[in-house]
This record gives C-alpha cells, structure tokens and sequence, in this order.
C-alpha cells in the first residue's frame, strides 16, 4: 500500500499543470501493478483547501461542486482510511521528539498517519518535505 500526498491529488485534477502528466502516469501504473492507494482525510481537507483558493493564493480556482466531484472520485478510485483513536499520540510524539514546527506539523500528522495503518511509502513530489520523518518519500518522476 501507498499513500498519496496531497500534491497528487492536485496535479491529477490539472492538465496544464506540468506534473500533471507524470501524477496521472504513476497512478496507473501503480494500480496497474495491483497495488494498493490509499488517501486519509486529511488530503480531502488540504485538497478542498488548494482547489477553492484563488490562483493568486497559490489555488486551483475550483467551484465547491467542482471540488467536490473530484473528493468523490479521490473517495472512488483511492481506499479512504479513516482517522484511528491513535492518530493524535502518533502525531504529537513526531511533532515532539523532532521538534516540529509550523507547516511542517501537517507533514507530521501524514507520516503519523501512516504508522497508524503501517504504510511506508508517501507517493510525494515533496520529499524533502518528509526526509527526517520515518516514511519512505517517492519522487512520482522517479517512480
């Protein structure tokens, strides 16, 4: 199983986008391969986030309902696993122990999320995001 950053799910939803191509690429053919993708919800709330914001707040300019048919696809071609009862001591034991601050707490609470269910790999075009939490980050160029 492999999780996706949320940077996927962006560049999926974008044709112009110039990773737009290579996110669309990696994920066929990881599922081609038969592997597992899975989401949480916390990509579903940074997506809603990314897509309705303006372009000049770094945004996708999307409706709400155009936002929501992507969650629903997301919710259709990915496996959705919900929050665990211990997600919170997860990710307040990252945050504590690498003395995690600002941004990067929300990369905290996905590599958190990830020890929950026991996922090793992040499908990331942001690894150096994740480089001193225990994940595996995997380029989608190099992938």
């Amino acid at each position: 199983m492999i999780l996706l950053d949320t940077n996927l799910l962006t560049r999926l939803t974008s044709t112009a986008h110039p990773h737009g191509g290579i996110a669309r690429l990696v994920v066929h053919k990881i599922l081609s391969r038969r592997e597992q993708i899975a989401i949480v919800p916390q990509n579903l709330y940074e997506f809603w986030a990314v897509a309705t914001r303006t372009p000049a707040a770094n945004g996708l300019a999307m409706t709400t309902a155009q936002a929501t048919q992507w969650l629903g696809f997301f919710q259709r071609r990915f496996t959705l696993l919900p929050d665990r009862d211990d997600l919170p001591a997860r990710w307040h034991e990252l945050v504590n122990s690498r003395q995690i601050k600002g941004f990067r707490s929300h990369d905290a609470r996905l590599a958190a999320a990830m020890q929950c269910y026991g996922i090793c790999r992040l499908l990331t075009f942001n690894g150096k995001d994740f480089k001193d939490l225990p994940i595996t980050a995997i380029d989608p160029v190099l992938a």
